[in-house]
């Protein structure tokens, strides 16, 4: 009797990662370095030199956009990286060979995984490099999130050096909200985060705690002083209003409109502008708008957070269509999961709930808000992503609510108890 053929999943499960192979990996970052670099119009600053670390060593960033491998690969040549990148990018026919040349490491994101760190462990043991994106997916907003639970219990636990860049401009290069190149000026910041002494006298907690503080950053703000000039094509705004759903002047939700440069209200006309700079101009003078579109995304939390504690009963609920991953073929046309059914998803005190169809059969998924501590946005706003019990699952809204759903997903995780923080200087509550 002939075996079942294995799933891409089993396949990928026994995998065993090496050190990237020396001449592909350089040949592939030179390409970066000689096309791509000149178009983002990259500038990298050390403040140490990775060179004089002849040893294993891990590197953390923030992650700005869906193009930083680009920027951290050439930070750090000649020396090559293992990757940490998200599981479900391992389906998709456009990145899957090159991956698996390059020895990426898969995770899942916001989920504990021992064969993520089984396979970070071996190659740290031949003496290879590994670099991560500890807030777990590339910035949705423009700042970034805290730093995945299990951050500091990992540098810990493997106590060599750690490296870090810190890249500004990235995201208004790359928005999550619209996929178009907005080419501007990218920097990039080598530096060391911590020595292996370091590790080994602070807490777990602490060091969770340092990498916040490092990786923090606000695109939008940093360009009010640097005033760098991105190319917006004359759609800077272009669908904003998947993060930008809440009106300032008349409170309505999922009224807002982008297209174009301008993003408004269609209910009372509230809006404004988006020039070069990404800087918000009112469309007149009777307009309220926040100072820049991270702002505005903390407003639209601190509503969600009241709103959640206005209301015992709070409940957000939304028709989706539901996404999976193939079992045997990869996905192609840029696709992110094949569609398998339509439901209602809805999320309370008492956790998440996905009530409906998976390929024509009844269909139902839980989590608690302790199992979800945020979404996955794996390429851009008009979508989340989770994991439940182990297995993939994509959620593509009727309404442009993928905003509202973050925002009300982290914070009623963190008002139950859950140990995923926003950072400690927040001020979105008050």
């Amino acid at each position: 009797m002939n075996k079942p053929k294995p799933t891409l999943q089993e396949r990928l499960a026994r995998r065993r990662i090496r050190k990237p192979p020396v001449l592909i990996y350089l040949f592939l970052a030179q390409l970066w370095k000689w096309f791509m670099l000149p178009k983002y119009n990259v500038h990298y600053t050390y403040r140490v030199d990775p060179k004089r670390y002849k040893g294993p060593y891990i590197v953390i960033s923030n992650h700005a956009s869906r193009v930083d491998y680009l920027y951290t690969g050439v930070a750090f040549l000649p020396h090559r990286l293992n990757y940490v990148a998200g599981y479900n990018e391992f389906f998709r026919s456009h990145l899957r060979a090159v991956f698996h040349i390059l020895q990426v490491i898969p995770k899942k994101n916001f989920t504990p995984e021992i064969y993520t760190i089984k396979e970070i462990a071996r190659v740290l043991r031949a003496g290879g490099r590994i670099i991560l994106f500890p807030e777990g997916m590339s910035s949705i907003s423009g700042s970034n999130q805290p730093a995945a639970i299990g951050t500091g219990k990992l540098l810990k636990h493997f106590k060599v050096p750690v490296l870090m860049t810190h890249i500004e401009g990235g995201y208004l290069t790359n928005t999550k909200y619209c996929l178009d190149d907005r080419p501007g000026r990218v920097d990039v910041t080598v530096s060391e985060l911590f020595k292996p002494e370091q590790l080994e006298s602070m807490t777990e907690n602490e060091i969770q705690l340092a990498v916040d503080k490092a990786i923090h950053h606000d695109d939008y703000a940093w360009n009010k002083t640097a005033r760098v000039k991105f190319d917006g094509h004359g759609e800077f705004a272009k669908n904003l209003h998947n993060l930008l759903y809440w009106c300032p002047r008349c409170g309505s939700e999922l009224t807002m409109r982008g297209e174009g440069n301008a993003i408004r209200c269609t209910r009372c006309g509230n809006g404004a502008t988006l020039n070069d700079y990404y800087d918000l101009i009112p469309l007149d003078s009777s307009c309220v708008i926040p100072e820049t579109p991270v702002a505005w995304t903390d407003l639209e939390r601190r509503n969600a957070y009241r709103e959640i504690m206005a209301d015992r009963d709070f409940v957000l609920r939304e028709h989706v269509r539901l996404g999976v991953m193939p079992e045997h073929d990869v996905l192609k046309d840029l696709k992110t999961s094949e569609l398998a059914g339509e439901g209602i998803l809805t999320i309370s005190r008492d956790g998440l709930t996905y009530e409906g169809t998976r390929f024509g059969e009844p269909c139902t998924l839980r989590l608690s808000t302790d199992q979800l501590p945020t979404w996955g946005m794996c390429t851009d706003t008009s979508f989340f992503t989770t994991y439940v019990d182990g297995k993939y699952y994509e959620f593509f809204p009727e309404r442009p609510s993928t905003g509202k759903w973050l925002h009300v997903t982290e914070e009623l995780h963190r008002i139950n108890g859950g140990k995923w923080k926003n950072f400690p200087d927040a001020d979105t509550y008050k």
